[in-house]
């Protein structure tokens, strides 16, 4: 079967959208195609600086033929009605079915519609793929009839050889294409197929494939810097974005003045990294930054490249010397100096400024410093200097070394090595592969930083919607999930949480209108005399609507950490359907505590006593749930009186001895403990279940065992909520 081959042709496409424009070229053509009913077997998408690439393998020739089936007039309807039907599809009266249904016989024609040629649906879909192509931004030229994200040059279609017939734009498709810009010689060359393609292709200087070219930056680069005794800082962003800016890639060896070692390394890695593509490199002995770097170019150069070098030497000097004027007079002021400043950048319209945002931090250091059981005042101090980076020209020019520079402020001007830790690091972790804080002061005012963009997200009700996290929420509290668990600390969130929240919904409440106007309409003029809303507002019932909201906030925000813990600890392996039965059972706030129950309740199931007492647990809640629908009796408490049999009664024994072990051992948070006291109930619940049926034909004794059903199923519940478990 024929395989299609397209090409978009065009000047540099920036190389930040390459990686988007090839799944969306694979989406749309795919659509299109199967929307067509065209089957396919593999379609592979790729993207250089100049081209937009997909191959799509084994396509049928044409369309499949189909028979559409139309239902007619009824056989005894008037003539000229069943002579438009016939009229209308085509075909004769003697080839149409008489089919039978309530309302009578008709005639039913079967039309045969015979499928389209391939190339005349390629020719319809591919056009309206690309004036319809979603790039992020796109700029019209010529005669303004096409967007494109750069001025498109020419259209590759081949299918089976032969070229696809159209015209986007003015543009006519054709089975041409050029090689590298200035490696080759500017020809055009004919293309058959997607396998003469990539070898013509690569003929011409150009590397097709992105994975390809960035394993060779690579390969190059460590070989460059080996050569010179040296090891490359692995940077995969960078690798990937130098990767969509070359076709034909060449690593070079470059330096800069060594006087400029005395900036901090992240300075100049940052510099050299978004000024100029480079990649730094350090000594493998030492671990300490070289004054090297290596460049990758577009070409291979007649001097070897030393042109090219000089110019990226030139421009990276003069960026390090910016650098380095900025860190000499950010030195200049101490951070304590830079306080006032915050007052006035504004954090959030409806939160306030950075100042504003730096106080509730160190509030909130306070109280994470008493938990984790550290000295408070230098908690405190770090959680307010914490944020003084952000009006330093180092951090103007390079906003992601921010918490960084500050650390680098705080060793300059003497302060304590502790305190300088936590400013550096307090940002951390900032994804999956990050490192959470090792100090504890970092870790308190990391968790303070991070609770607090929490609670006041929520506090105004800008909370993470599908995909979209503008403010990084769903990072934050997997930061904060990771310190309390990495660093085994016990963090009960709504007591934290609900003060904390307070501060920002009254501003809220304050400042935006429509907001209170909400809180009346929820709290306040629920059957009430709306007219009387406001001035009732006025007499103190504000605080009281916004508690109410502090309350309702915080469970809503706790559901959400739910919802990260269970992401993260299925990561670490942990079963889904432990983690429901865990947080099934309400008011589950400290993560700590919640990771003990999950990691003791997989290890109690993983034996065989779990395993069967599970299916005795889940017996008796089944039971149970079944006679509480059909709204059965149950008796309020086990009467021994009405037991007929001896399992009723070691039953009951045996809950009895095992249910203040339970009660006690989860007090004690020992939840291996617990199980092992539930395990007791394996024997009497198993002979139970053997040896009595509960549904008894007395009323009282059917209550009766029913309320000693509630007892085995009260017993698990201080555990988990074994109804939620599989098997």
């Amino acid at each position: 079967m024929p395989d299609l081959l397209l090409e978009l042709f065009s000047e540099e496409i920036p190389a930040r959208m390459q990686t988007r424009a090839a799944n969306d070229l694979v989406r749309l053509i795919d659509d299109g195609l199967k929307g067509a009913g065209l089957e396919f077997g593999l379609a592979e998408a790729h993207a250089t600086p100049r081209r937009l690439v997909i191959w799509v393998e084994g396509l049928p020739v044409a369309q499949p033929d189909v028979v559409e089936e139309r239902k007619g007039p009824r056989v005894d309807a008037p003539v000229k009605a069943i002579a438009g039907f016939l009229t209308a599809t085509g075909v004769r009266i003697e080839d149409c079915e008489k089919r039978q249904d309530k309302k009578g016989t008709f005639y039913v024609a079967h039309i045969e519609k015979k499928g389209r040629p391939t190339t005349d649906v390629i020719a319809d879909i591919v056009p309206e793929v690309i004036r319809k192509f979603p790039w992020p931004k796109s700029m019209r030229w010529g005669s303004g009839d096409l967007r494109w994200v750069r001025p498109l040059q020419s259209i590759l279609c081949v299918f089976g050889g032969e070229v696809v017939p159209f015209e986007v734009g003015g543009i006519e498709s054709g089975n041409q294409t050029r090689g590298h810009r200035f490696m080759s010689d500017g020809a055009p060359f004919e293309v058959r197929n997607f396998e003469d393609y990539g070898t013509k292709l690569e003929a011409a200087k150009v590397i097709l494939e992105a994975d390809a070219r960035a394993v060779l930056i690579r390969e190059q680069a460590e070989a460059l810097a080996a050569e010179h005794g040296l090891e490359l800082i692995a940077d995969e962003g960078l690798l990937r974005e130098v990767a969509g800016l070359v076709e034909w890639p060449r690593a070079l060896l470059g330096s800069f003045d060594e006087s400029f070692l005395d900036v901090p390394p992240e300075v100049i890695i940052t510099s050299i990294k978004s000024h100029q593509k480079c990649f730094s490199l350090r000594n493998p002995e030492t671990g300490d930054l070289s004054n090297h770097f290596i460049l990758v170019a577009n070409i291979e150069a007649d001097d070897g490249g030393a042109k090219i070098i000089a110019g990226n030497e030139r421009v990276i000097a003069a960026r390090l010397s910016d650098a380095k004027f900025f860190w000499d007079q950010d030195r200049k002021v101490k951070l304590e100096e830079r306080l006032p400043a915050l007052e006035k950048i504004t954090f959030h319209a409806k939160l306030g400024t950075q100042a504003e945002r730096v106080e509730r931090i160190a509030e909130l250091s306070t109280e994470m410093a008493e938990r984790i059981g550290i000295e408070i005042e230098q908690t405190v101090e770090a959680a307010r200097l914490c944020k003084a980076d952000l009006v330093t020209e180092l951090v103007g020019e390079f906003p992601e070394l921010q918490g960084v520079m500050g650390g680098y402020y705080a060793r300059a001007e003497g302060l304590h090595p502790e305190l300088a830790d936590a400013i550096a690091n307090h940002y951390r972790p900032q994804g999956p592969s990050d490192a959470v804080p090792s100090r504890k002061i970092a870790q308190a005012v990391a968790l303070a930083d991070k609770l607090d963009i929490l609670a006041c997200f929520w506090a105004i009700d800008e909370k993470p919607t599908g995909s979209k996290d503008p403010y990084a929420l769903r990072r934050a509290a997997l930061g904060v999930i990771r310190i309390v668990l990495e660093q085994g600390l016990k963090l009960p969130l709504t007591q934290i949480l609900r003060p904390h929240l307070s501060r920002p919904l009254e501003r809220h409440a304050r400042s935006d209108e429509a907001f209170a106007d909400k809180l009346k309409q929820k709290y306040l003029m629920e059957g009430g005399d709306p007219a009387k809303a406001d001035a009732r507002w006025e007499q103190g019932h504000r605080e009281e609507c916004v508690a109410r909201e502090v309350i309702a906030a915080t469970n809503d925000l706790l559901a959400f950490f739910a919802d990260r813990l269970k992401v993260y600890l299925r990561d670490q392996g942990a079963r889904h359907d432990l983690i429901d039965a865990v947080f099934a059972l309400g008011g589950q706030d400290d993560l700590s505590i919640i990771v003990k129950r999950v990691e003791a309740l997989g290890n109690f199931l993983n034996s065989e006593d779990g395993q069967n007492l599970l299916t005795g647990f889940k017996r008796a809640s089944n039971i149970l749930v079944a006679e509480e629908k059909k709204r059965t009796e149950i008796a309020e408490a086990v009467n021994r009186g009405l037991f007929d049999t001896p399992e009723e009664n070691a039953l009951l024994s045996a809950l009895e001895a095992v249910e203040g072990d339970v009660e006690q051992a989860v007090y004690q948070e020992d939840y291996e403990g617990a199980m092992a006291a539930l395990a007791r109930l394996r024997e009497p619940v198993d002979t139970f279940f053997e040896g009595v049926m509960v549904n008894a034909d007395d009323r009282a004794v059917r209550a009766n065992r029913l309320a000693l059903l509630t007892r085995i199923r009260a017993a698990a519940i201080k555990v988990a909520d074994f109804s939620k478990i599989a098997g």
